[in-house]
């Protein structure tokens, strides 16, 4: 009874992975509206978040105004809601190098020379007629191993972006997060940037290199139909998950 529904069900999913590949190729992928994108942080913010309304308070005679931003205040960001520069250098390399020689080798010869002059009837009573008591069991074995392993990575990125400050901790340090997304023609390219910095590493311009980041979380990927045919089809990745060998 399997079998038969084995037949359609494989023609439907056939069917539905030929219209999922046709539609990454086809459809142009689309710009997350701002604020509304995937969650950055956990627990995920539920909108862009804002500083608290401050009153407008104005004095008599005054040229300024409570929560105006001025020359003589600090502009770094230090609330919910400011902005601050990400610089993203990343050049890291690692390379690792081993290998495993191993050999063994055993031989074994036993026998029969005297057993109380009896080495011709006991020859003789084995099967296959005579028998070279004094060589009755000779073997040997040989064994060897080798292995080797290389790694050899490479990575860089050289970035600038721009963050939000989503929450300040209660001892005094930003939770931050931002995202930049650029489509050149059929391919949309996305960074993201995450993590927990301290007010006092926010430089004077108002940057902070990614180095200064704690639990930092940094993906610079993209969607399209570049990254689509890039990547092994359907039927090739349930190939590789069902097959044994």
């Amino acid at each position: 009874m399997a079998h038969r529904y084995a037949a359609p069900l494989l023609a439907l999913a056939a069917l539905g992975g030929c219209a999922s590949v046709k539609d990454s190729l086809r459809v142009t992928p689309q710009l997350s509206p701002v604020g509304m994108g995937p969650p950055l942080t956990t627990p995920a913010p539920t909108g862009l978040p804002m500083p608290p309304v401050q009153e407008q308070r104005y004095a008599a005679n005054s040229l300024w105004r409570a929560g105006a931003r001025t020359f003589f205040n600090d502009q770094r960001a230090a609330r919910a809601g400011d902005l601050l520069t990400v610089k993203i250098q990343i050049d890291d390399s690692a390379q690792v190098s081993n290998s495993t020689d191993r050999s063994r080798t055993s031989s074994t010869s036993s026998g029969v020379t005297n057993f109380l002059g009896l080495e011709g009837t006991i020859s003789r009573a084995l099967p296959g007629g005579a028998v070279d008591t004094a060589n009755l069991i000779n073997g040997e074995g040989d064994t060897s191993m080798a292995g080797a392993g290389a790694v050899n990575r490479q990575e860089r990125i050289e970035l600038t972006m721009a963050a939000m400050v989503t929450q300040v901790l209660p001892n005094g340090n930003l939770a931050i997060a931002g995202r930049q997304e650029v489509r050149v023609n059929n391919e949309l390219r996305e960074l993201t940037v995450a993590g927990i910095i301290r007010p006092e590493d926010i430089a004077s311009d108002n940057t902070i290199r990614n180095s200064q980041i704690a639990e930092a979380r940094i993906s610079y990927g993209g969607r399209g139909v570049i990254s689509t045919v890039q990547k092994p089809a359907w039927g090739q990745r349930i190939s590789d998950a069902i097959s044994p060998f």
